[in-house]
Formats: structure tokens, C-alpha cells, sequence
């Protein structure tokens, strides 16, 4: 089976959960032909990122003329598609999902990913994010390509879902994976009843056998890591004032930030106010191996965030057998278990998350151990990219008959 996937920019360092599941479904034996609107190469260091970037086509660098040519032979081909995919664009442009003009850049896109569907014999295509892939997959569709379905992650898809207009895409798409049971609820107040069904739970994975067993907890004072970019849902700005709540009560405490992203000045100033210097490190942008190392040499993961989908960075967190601290949001609560993986605390609230850290920090190495290990047993047991990838064959073989 042959099969389309589409993103609209790809790939990027935080799209390596993509990476692994196209890898993981072409171990199934599908083939996977990959399409971006654009790429990002100048921002990629790691190895495997590059290689994925050389394998990827970007729909945006045919150019202008081809895009145009393959629009009017489409609308040539079928005139009847052609005008009710133009209908849906203004509709769409008029319900604030972009503007006219941008509907009709997708609306090319479509074409253009319509014509390769066509040349290169894809049964099918996958788009991951319910933003303008989606609807470019939609589009596709409409003037005469395979059939679609596609991931939403969130948080960012359910920000502003009618504008988005998730429920009009659910009903045209074969159906549409969500990665948490959270991610389907929100998905099926947009949807209309009759699409409920085509929604389906299908879990980001690891490549468990990348995760050997892990390396024991570190010696020394207690280290927290947090990973992510630097962007205002993820709370960093709060996770640095909470440390400092707690780093006055214990100065032995440590912390060090794995990304970066626009509010690094902000966090960066933060640091400098409360005289943490020595405290927070800051090791900016890594790969896979530098976030593992980073994990390994800390004794828990810190996820503040104020929203979410369901972090892949805390499945890896649990796969180096790492409790975790993370908010009340979204799916996490369905991966951590208070008292069992790690702790839960409200969003939001910098005081609850520093009493968190220093009951952790309180914590004999033993009990962080155990919770370390009941960490990696649930995210082996929840979240193997190969029996996700099994199920997404799964779907994508019913979706083409």
C-alpha cells in the first residue's frame, strides 16, 4: 500500500514523533511518500532530520507556475469538483480561516498534491495537524485525489477549533486519529454525531528498542530537566519563578532547559532577577541523544505546562525510567499517575509546583527508583510506535478497502 503523508512544515527537531511513526509504518511494509508545503533545513542539525528532509517533497518548490497549471488542469478535468472545492474556499475565508487569498494558496496545494497522489499510485493520504495540512489534504480530495484522514495533536488545533473548522474536516475525511482520549473529546464537540465514529485514539510511540535500559538515577543534589520550546503554552516563564520558590528554601536544587524559542530573553532575564545563574542552566536546542543525556543526568522531568496534547518529551522521560512533575492538563493525566509515575499539579499555580519540587527533592532515592520504574513499564506498555504504527495500517488498509 501506498501512501501519502502530509505536513506542512517538515521536518523540524520537534517532528521527530512524526519521523518514527512513518519509519514504523514502513517496517509494516507500506510505503510512505512524503510531502511538506515547505521545509526548515537550515534549523536541522540532527543526522536523521537531514536524511528525512533529503526524502521529503516540498509541494511550495515546483513554483508558482507549476502550482497554477496544476489547478486549471483540475478544474479543466472535473469542473463540477473544481467549483465546489472554490465554494468551500470562500466559505472558509469568510468563517476566518485565513484569508481568500491564502484559501487559494491551499487550494492550489491541493491541486498540486492531487497531481502526485495521482503519478505516484497513493491509495491514501495522511496529514498530521488539523491546520492548513488538513485542509489542503481536504482540498486535494475535492479535485480528484485519494481519499484522507489526520492526526490532531493540540493544544494549538484546539485553540481556536471552529475557526479551524475541525468538524468540516472530520466529515470530509475518512477519519482522523487523536492521541489522546482528551484529544477525541474535544474533537467530537466540533463534530457533528454522525462523525464521532471516525475518530480514533491512536497513542504517539517510541522506538523502545532506541530506549536500552536505562541508567540509574544520578548522584549529588536533586536535578530537574525540562524540555520544550520556549513558547508561552509551555510555561516556562511560571516554572522559573517556581523554582525560585523553592531554591530559597533549598539552595541545593538544580534545573537545566532543554530548548529555546522566543521568550528565551524572557526566561533568561528571570534567572538573572533571582540570581539563579549557578542554579539553571540553559543548553538550548538538542538532539535525541542530547535530550537523553540530559534526562539521564537528572533526576526527574518538569513539564509546567499551561497546555497540551500528550508531551512525547514525558514518554521519554518514563522510557529513562525518570518520574515526572507535570500539570493537570490535557492527556498527561492519562500517562502519569499521582503517586505512581510522578506528581500532577494544577497550571497555572507556581507555589503548588514548588512544594512539588521539594517533595520530590525529599524523596529517598528509593521511591524515586520505584516511580521510575513504573514509569517506563506503563509508557513500554502504552506507547511502542510499533503497535501504534500497527494501528494506523490498520485504519489506512479499511480507509482504502
Amino acid at each position: 500500500m501506498r501512501i501519502g503523508y502530509l505536513i506542512n512544515t517538515y521536518p523540524r527537531p520537534s517532528h521527530s514523533f512524526i519521523r518514527r511513526e512513518i519509519a514504523a509504518l514502513e517496517s509494516e511494509g507500506l510505503e510512505i511518500h512524503r510531502f511538506a508545503m515547505r521545509g526548515d533545513g537550515g534549523a536541522l542539525s540532527d543526522l536523521a532530520d537531514l536524511a528525512e528532509h533529503a526524502r521529503t517533497e516540498r509541494v511550495l518548490e515546483a513554483g508558482a507556475a507549476r502550482l497554477l497549471a496544476d489547478l486549471a488542469g483540475r478544474g479543466a478535468a472535473s469542473p463540477a469538483q473544481f467549483a465546489a472545492a472554490l465554494r468551500l474556499a470562500r466559505r472558509r475565508a469568510r468563517a476566518g480561516e485565513g484569508s481568500l487569498a491564502r484559501q487559494l494558496i491551499y487550494l492550489a496545494e491541493g491541486a498540486r498534491v492531487a497531481c502526485r497522489a495521482r503519478a505516484l499510485g497513493l491509495a491514501h493520504v495522511h496529514a498530521h495537524f488539523g491546520t492548513n495540512s488538513a485542509r489542503v489534504a481536504a482540498y486535494a480530495r475535492l479535485l480528484g485525489g485519494p481519499r484522507f484522514s489526520f492526526t490532531v495533536h493540540g493544544p494549538e488545533e484546539f485553540d481556536n477549533p471552529q475557526a479551524l473548522d475541525l468538524g468540516g474536516k472530520l466529515a470530509l475525511a475518512e477519519f482522523c486519529v487523536a492521541v489522546s482520549s482528551y484529544g477525541r473529546s474535544q474533537l467530537c464537540r466540533w463534530a457533528a454525531p454522525g462523525d464521532w465514529d471516525k475518530v480514533h485514539v491512536v497513542h504517539c510511540g517510541l522506538d523502545l528498542a532506541r530506549w536500552a535500559e536505562p541508567r540509574p538515577l544520578p548522584a549529588g543534589p536533586f536535578h530537574m530537566v525540562a524540555v520544550g520550546r520556549f513558547a508561552e503554552q509551555k510555561g516556562f516563564g511560571l516554572l522559573i519563578r517556581a523554582f525560585a520558590l523553592a531554591w530559597r528554601r533549598n539552595p541545593a536544587l538544580r534545573l537545566s532547559l532543554v530548548g529555546d524559542g522566543e521568550l528565551r530573553p524572557q526566561v533568561e532575564s528571570l534567572i538573572a532577577a533571582e540570581g539563579m545563574g549557578k542554579a539553571v542552566r540553559l543548553l538550548g536546542w538538542q538532539d535525541e541523544a542530547g535530550v537523553r543525556a540530559a534526562m539521564d543526568a537528572a533526576h526527574a522531568l518538569v513539564t509546567p505546562s499551561f497546555a497540551e496534547g500528550l508531551p512525547v518529551v514525558i514518554m521519554e522521560a518514563m522510557a529513562c525510567a525518570r518520574p515526572v512533575i507535570a500539570t493537570y492538563i490535557a492527556g498527561i493525566p492519562e500517562l502519569v499517575r499521582p503517586g505512581l509515575e510522578g506528581w500532577l499539579v494544577p497550571a497555572g499555580d507556581a507555589a503548588a509546583l514548588a512544594e512539588t519540587m521539594l517533595q520530590a527533592a525529599e524523596a529517598a532515592p528509593e521511591a524515586l527508583a520505584a516511580m521510575g520504574a513504573r514509569a517506563r513499564a506503563r509508557v513500554t506498555e502504552r506507547h511502542d510506535i510499533r503497535e501504534s504504527a500497527r494501528r494506523l495500517a490498520a485504519l489506512f488498509s479499511r480507509a482504502t478497502g
